[in-house]
């Protein structure tokens, strides 16, 4: 058996292709069971996010996992194999562990260090165990790795100044626009994204949040804490002639806000411009907007490349996060060792014990005439020949845990002395 994860993310696959494998909160339980349902895959945990869609497993045979996994993603995005596998990554065992341990840190962020991706793995690891999805094996990969998340933010300062998808949509308006100053936005979503986008207006100084979802008690929530108020989706067209800049992260699968939409609310918006960031995957806004005259409309793409610039200091304490990594990739690997092989060093020794036991008793009226004294030596020395009998295949069992050397010797111990 093999853990492996195979995904793809902002950095190998292009946007249109990213939105289309987005798994949502409604879809989730349908997806996981129809991974665990698959011939080859027995444990799943499906990590999707606006910058990546990874599907983490415990394959009983890895090519067999492979075509299982790719064959899900084909059904879910609506895509034959060949039109997205080029995009894929693929890493199993040690490299799949430390992947994960890389994702939680923020490591494989479009945002070095962002702080919300530690949530969300911790979010993807409970909806699998909620489930049913994830067993053993990667509740064991899953713990670890929201402690190396937890650790590499407390010991390093790579989350400091812009660390979350939310704050850099929020920096990037504010550069678009020269200041956040006496603005009117718009935010659109009520989610995690949106909470920690309408946090970051209000320490810009903006003169008015308005806060449109689907669900109006969700947004009468959020705007309530940053003194905001909540509009309906009916009225977005309305507020869309006042603001100065539309924010929108919801977790719709079809378009929000139209090119018509747009076209109406330019008509009576005077020549004033409006600045529209989209950070949501699916896009909550039609691309082909951007092109009308005094729209500006930018997307995930554009966060990356903004995010690119001026992560100097980030990138130097990445350094010291990735020995963090290491540190406890290999702390991971002996605490997996012992749990791999120690259930099968016990039914060993357990068998050898019964086997010697076995044998004292047998010969029980040779040897009714012993003292207590010559009973004790009698019972260290068959004790000792046993322990010095399994001592090296219990040493090499441990030394190749892990491994497919490893899976052969505990197949061949498991057949030897029928355990």
């Amino acid at each position: 058996m093999s853990v492996v994860v195979i995904g793809l993310n902002h950095r190998t696959a292009p946007l249109d292709i990213l939105e289309r494998m987005i798994v949502n909160d409604a879809t989730l339980p349908k997806a996981l069971h129809e991974l665990c349902g698959r011939e080859h895959l027995s444990e799943s945990v499906l990590l999707s996010t606006c910058n990546r869609t990874e599907v983490y497993a415990v394959a009983e045979k890895f090519h067999g996992g492979y075509h299982d996994i790719r064959s899900f993603l084909s059904e879910l995005a609506f895509l034959a194999p060949e039109d997205f596998s080029d995009h894929l990554y693929v890493h199993y065992d040690e490299a799949a562990v430390a992947h994960l341990f890389s994702v939680a840190a923020g490591l494989d962020s479009a945002v070095l260090g962002e702080s919300e991706i530690l949530g969300q793995v911790g979010t993807a690891w409970a909806d699998a165990r909620r489930e049913g999805a994830a067993g053993a094996s990667l509740n064991l990969v899953f713990r670890h790795a929201l402690e190396v998340g937890k650790r590499v933010r407390t010991d390093t300062g790579i989350g400091r100044g812009v660390a979350s998808i939310s704050q850099a949509a929020v920096a990037m308006a504010a550069e678009r626009l020269g200041d956040l100053a006496g603005r009117r936005v718009l935010v659109l979503g009520a989610g995690d994204m949106a909470d920690g986008m309408t946090a970051a207006l209000a320490r810009g100084g903006v003169a008015d949040v308005a806060v449109a979802n689907r669900t109006r008690s969700s947004a009468a929530a959020l705007a309530a804490r940053v003194g905001g108020r909540a509009v309906s989706l009916s009225e977005l067209p309305e507020h869309l002639v006042d603001v100065d800049l539309l924010l929108t992260s919801t977790g719709a699968t079809s378009v929000m806000v139209g090119h018509s939409d747009l076209a109406l609310a330019l008509e009576r918006r005077a020549g004033r411009p409006l600045l529209i960031v989209d950070i949501a995957v699916p896009r909550d806004v039609d691309p082909s907007a951007g092109d009308l005259p005094g729209v500006t409309l930018l997307d995930m793409d554009d966060l990356r490349a903004y995010v690119e610039v001026g992560v100097g200091a980030r990138r130097r304490e990445s350094a010291r996060a990735q020995r963090i990594l290491d540190e406890e990739l290999d702390r991971f690997r002996t605490l997996a060792t012992a749990r791999e092989v120690a259930p099968l060093v016990a039914v060993l020794r357990e068998r050898a014990e019964v086997v010697r036991r076995g044998e004292i008793n047998r010969h029980a009226r040779a040897i009714e005439g012993l003292d207590e004294r010559q009973r004790d030596a009698l019972e260290a020395v068959t004790r000792g020949v046993v322990a010095k009998l399994l001592h090296q295949p219990t040493v090499r069992l441990k030394d190749a845990a892990g491994t497919s050397r490893g899976d052969r010797l505990a197949e061949a111990l498991r057949d030897l002395f029928d355990l």
